[in-house]
């Protein structure tokens, strides 16, 4: 139960990070803001599927699988709820055309496309993670923005960012859920490369 309130409050965030992304006209701008959502997150402590896929490299046991799964769940339900209540508020018009806009570019896309995407997001958000771990003072900082900020101008996939955009604009269909499973995939893989390839290299 820890595991998945600590989750949901993850979703929450990453939902809070893509509302005022989606409210911004500068993408740059929007970019950095957006950012909030993983600060929140590492300071915190929350569970971030992204954020967490990489070290299944070292840890890799029925636990660790359990508690990503878990992560999944939490992140989805958290995503969706604030997708979900937003349309209640003044501002749902101009986010859900804005994600809507988004939504359609993502879907319009190849699976390959998709994939190499998400692969390409999920180094980076290693990187972010693992770089708030590992460095400090102001390093640790620069790294969780950087990571952010470079993922989204570069226009890479990040599967919970993504369960909030289709929440936002009601753009669940089947093919939504295909496109995310994509993405998933895609952030693991990325997720994994570097740790692995540390592994390997400290062999």
């Amino acid at each position: 139960m820890k595991c998945l309130v600590k989750s949901i409050i993850a979703g929450v965030m990453i939902g809070i990070g893509g509302t005022v992304y989606l409210s911004v006209e500068n993408k740059v701008v929007g970019s950095v803001l957006f950012a909030i959502g993983l600060f929140a997150i590492v300071v915190y402590g929350f569970n971030l599927y992204t954020g967490k896929i990489g070290y299944l490299v070292t840890n890799f046991n029925f636990k660790y699988i359990k508690e990503l799964v878990i992560t999944l769940v939490g992140n989805f339900i958290g995503t969706f709820f604030v997708g979900f209540i937003l349309r209640y508020t003044r501002i749902y018009s101009l986010i859900s055309e804005k994600a809507k806009a988004l939504v359609d570019i993502k879907l319009d896309d190849n699976i390959i496309s998709i994939l190499i995407l998400s692969f390409f997001c999920g180094i980076l958000m290693y990187f972010a993670v693992n770089g708030y771990k590992e460095l400090k003072d102001v390093g640790r900082y620069i790294a969780i923005f950087l990571g952010v900020i470079v993922f989204i101008l570069c226009g890479f996939e990040h599967c919970v960012a993504n369960m909030y955009y289709f929440s936002v604009s009601f753009s669940w269909r089947l093919n939504s859920f295909l496109y995310l499973l994509v993405m998933i995939l895609g952030n693991s893989l990325g997720g994994m490369l570097i740790p692995l390839c540390d592994k390997i290299i400290k062999k």
